[in-house]
């Protein structure tokens, strides 16, 4: 069971590498903008890839709103580098190999999938306002309407 941070909670510090291996920290936007951040099982899988591709074609949405788009997964740098080059992303995505900071999120957790239970993460989304605290949690939704579910609630 996962029991993921709640409005209002502050939002844990990270910084982890992007597909570029480049280190990305929370703290950086934390005063500047408003900070999606999304959290996804498995870079190139379909339901992954559907959500990714759909904020990818409304990026200019989230940027009109002043906010930043942020996947996480536990998937290892060269594979997020794959992702985004293949479905042309737009957007940073960040590797949490160790999934630490979906712990700190309350994301990971005990999944069931065709009758096999495993730890994963589960696919929720957190919009961070700009003092740092949680300002909305996703976590009813398709992958096809993720991007406006996340855009009306910012409106």
């Amino acid at each position: 069971m996962v029991s993921p941070l709640q409005v209002g909670a502050k939002a844990p510090l990270f910084t982890l590498p992007d597909q570029n291996n480049n280190p990305v920290s929370l703290a950086d936007f934390i005063g500047k903008k408003k900070v999606l951040i999304y959290f996804y099982p498995k870079a190139m899988t379909p339901g992954c890839t559907v959500q990714a591709q759909e904020l990818r074609n409304h990026k200019d949405d989230f940027d009109k709103l002043d906010t930043v788009i942020l996947g996480i997964s536990p998937d290892e740098v060269k594979r997020l580098d794959k992702f985004c080059q293949r479905d042309e992303l737009n957007f940073t995505l960040l590797s949490d190999v160790d999934h630490k900071v979906a712990e700190d999120f309350g994301v990971w957790g005990l999944k069931k999938f065709m009758g096999r239970e495993y730890d994963g993460i589960h696919r929720l989304s957190f919009l961070v306002g700009l003092d740092g605290t949680i300002e909305t949690l996703f976590d009813k939704f398709k992958t096809k309407d993720h991007h406006q579910v996340v855009l009306d609630s910012i409106k």
